[in-house]
């Protein structure tokens, strides 16, 4: 019987995504009208007065879109919106093969969540290098412009010790500074935009000043020293933090673990959480309760990032 309902339930999955065509091309074309539909002046003016906000699940695949277009793997945003549809369905014939009506938003929600979960492990591991290299590029412009007091100079003898893809952000600023507008302030502007961080940020503003009073040059190297104090914090919490993240999925490991554990240790019990209404419902109270803690666990054990 089980089987049989596995088999109904996958080809009304099938006949659902030929009726609505869901290819990676329409998933995209979707996701692409969600993140730029048009706001009412109503909505806009209840978001400039802080009475209405997006929705966190919105703003997290936003950010994690945004990411991913910096680094120009815009597409497989699209690939992991198809995988998690996908990998949803795996979820729920998981639950319908283990008997268990309760378990099939948990389990469709928690597969779904892969990808996505993948996707913000690599943006994080890109993010911690963008930042290294930043803090390196930073200080050695910032010393050499604070000595010859010509930023494009400063920029021009060091582009040989800059690492992809800090180097392309500068050689970007190169070319528009001396082929193809000589507006300095106008480039330090177009280069702020390029890096999403506080402490770049802060960097160009300061040097836009600086194209005023050159005295400022002075506050250029305490702002980068900013990004090596953060880089210090991060290291001296990365063992805590590390071992807070291991001992949380080894105590679900041993909750998941206990399922085949009474299968060998004790039948009845087996019996009990599996095939009876009261245990399939703590099976899925307890599937709700991982999903909420791991999520709330990643957030909380985040690298310190500096906010102006």
């Amino acid at each position: 019987m089980t089987a049989l309902y596995i088999i109904s339930f996958i080809l009304l999955v099938v006949a659902t995504i030929a009726l609505l065509k869901l290819t990676p091309e329409q998933i995209n074309k979707d996701i692409n009208e969600l993140f730029n539909k048009q706001q009412t002046l109503k909505d806009q003016a209840l978001m400039a007065r802080g009475k209405k906000r997006k929705n966190r699940l919105i703003l997290e695949l936003e950010r994690i879109r945004r990411a991913l277009q910096e680094t120009g793997k815009e597409k497989q945003f699209s690939l992991a919106c198809t995988a998690a549809l996908l990998l949803m369905v795996v979820g729920c014939i998981v639950a319908i093969a283990i008997d268990n009506m309760f378990l099939i938003p948990v389990l469709a929600i928690a597969f779904a969540l892969i990808p996505f979960a993948y996707l913000t492990k690599a943006i994080a591991i890109y993010e911690t290098q963008v930042r290294q290299e930043l803090e390196t590029a930073l200080s050695i412009i910032t010393t050499s412009y604070i000595r010859s007091d010509n930023l494009v100079s400063a920029v021009q003898e060091n582009l040989s010790y800059l690492k992809p893809p800090i180097k392309g952000i500068f050689e970007e600023f190169i070319a528009e500074a001396t082929i193809i507008s000589p507006d300095i302030r106008g480039a330090i502007h177009n280069l702020k935009d390029k890096v999403k961080n506080s402490i770049y940020e802060e960097w160009c503003d300061t040097l836009i000043a600086c194209q005023n009073d050159r005295t400022l040059k002075d506050t250029l190297m305490p702002v980068v020293s900013k990004l090596t104090d953060v880089r210090l914090v991060n290291n001296s919490l990365k063992t805590m933090l590390a071992e807070t993240r291991r001992e949380y999925w080894m105590m679900v490991l041993m909750v998941v673990g206990n399922v085949p554990l009474l299968y060998c240790l004790n039948r009845d019990w087996y019996d009990a959480l599996m095939n009876t209404v009261f245990g399939k419902i703590v099976l899925a109270i307890s599937g709700v309760v991982i999903i909420i803690t791991a999520i709330r666990m990643n957030k909380i054990t985040k690298p310190i990032e500096y906010k102006r």
